[in-house]
């Protein structure tokens, strides 16, 4: 599990930077989707580190808040599965 959390991290980062460098050279951009997505399928600390580092999407409320509703999900997912007393252990 926290080998397929760092892949996903390290991913994420990058895809916010190329996305960010995209951005800067006028070229077609990574959809927001897809940057929710891979944030929600664990590569929600690469996301943030790339926000701040970059400085990207960071003014866009929009994005913030979905952003914002992705980690709740993921919070409420975490809780379940921890209080659940069936075994998630996948990895």
């Amino acid at each position: 599990m926290i080998y397929f959390l760092v892949v996903s991290n390290i991913l994420t980062f990058i895809v916010f930077g190329v996305d960010k460098w995209y951005a800067k050279k006028n070229k077609r951009r990574v959809s927001e989707l897809f940057l929710l997505s891979l944030t929600f399928l664990g590569g929600t600390l690469g996301a943030l580190l790339a926000m701040m580092i970059f400085r990207h999407k960071k003014s866009k409320k929009s994005f913030i808040l979905k952003l914002l509703i992705v980690i709740f999900i993921q919070l409420i997912i975490f809780g379940i599965m921890k209080n659940s007393k069936i075994n998630f252990n996948i990895f």
